[in-house]
């Protein structure tokens, strides 16, 4: 099978598509922000549902956005894909192989929302008391326990509210408490829309568990360390760290751990679905 002589020579008609077309979002997402100061992330990334801007379409549009200026993120993605999504291409033909990469993505984003509902809950919940139940000590209670802040654009709003907060609790503590209220009303949906998921890392997991499934003795050399393994020891290996790092939350690791293992967990469902159906070839 020959696929021309282009700079992309070698490389099947989806693949190839596919990284062009995450290449120009990466693009669009700087020019936009620095020329128009538009963040496209907030408008196609993916965002929880109890959040004012996500839309459906968000299940669809977040694989192909990255983390930027740093092409570290896209990198990466775009080198798996290239590396081993060929090969599961030639094998199941491009309108397979496409169908493959949508579905591990959308199963990625909904175990990542799932995810992600489980961690907002309590924050929420407590929240809703307080506005509920709003007095200086139960704001002190919720401010120790729960408060986030998610960007700099919060953490300036929410020292203007302190800083006012402060300057007439003394003097009228009723009109204090309802600033809190407000404040904390905005907050929420701040809060919320800053919850955004980009990238095409579930849909990359799932290749992955694809060609450890299909090829399990082929044997990959790491990088680091540079030792050799066979496929199917590598996707095993690989989604045992995801599940821990997933499950440990560590307070420096922004990386969706769940939509990963999401992404491999829908890869095995298809598979095993096209297996017992008789085509998986």
């Amino acid at each position: 099978m020959n696929y021309g002589g282009s700079p992309f020579g070698g490389i099947t008609p989806v693949v190839k598509n596919l990284i062009i077309i995450n290449a120009l979002f990466y693009v669009a997402s700087i020019v936009l922000l620095s020329s128009f100061g538009i963040r496209i992330e907030d408008y196609l990334g993916l965002h929880v549902p109890m959040a004012e801007k996500f839309k459906s379409y968000q299940l669809i549009t977040y694989m192909f956005l990255h983390a930027y200026p740093t092409l570290t993120h896209l990198f990466f993605n775009m080198f798996a894909l290239f590396m081993f999504g060929r090969t599961l291409e030639m094998v199941w033909g491009p309108k397979k192989f496409l169908i493959y990469y949508f579905a591990t993505g959308i199963g990625a984003a909904l175990i990542h929302l799932a995810t992600q509902y489980y961690e907002i809950a309590p924050v929420l919940k407590a929240l809703n008391h307080y506005l509920n139940n709003a007095t200086h000590e139960n704001l002190e209670l919720f401010l120790s326990e729960h408060f986030q802040l998610r960007s700099l654009d919060m953490k300036r709003n929410f020292d203007g509210f302190v800083s006012s907060y402060n300057s007439i609790y003394n003097v009228e503590p009723d009109k204090a408490i309802a600033l809190s209220k407000e404040f904390f009303h905005q907050w929420r949906i701040d809060f919320l829309n800053n919850h955004i998921t980009v990238g095409a890392s579930g849909s990359v997991f799932g290749i992955l568990l694809a060609f450890g499934m299909l090829f399990p003795n082929t044997v990959l050399m790491l990088i680091f360390p540079p030792i050799p393994i066979k496929a199917k020891y590598f996707v095993i290996l690989y989604g045992v760290a995801e599940l821990f790092l997933g499950v440990a939350n560590f307070s420096f690791d922004n990386v969706a751990h769940f939509a990963h293992l999401g992404g491999m967990l829908f890869g095995f469902i298809l598979i095993k679905y096209w297996q017992r159906k008789g085509n998986l070839y």
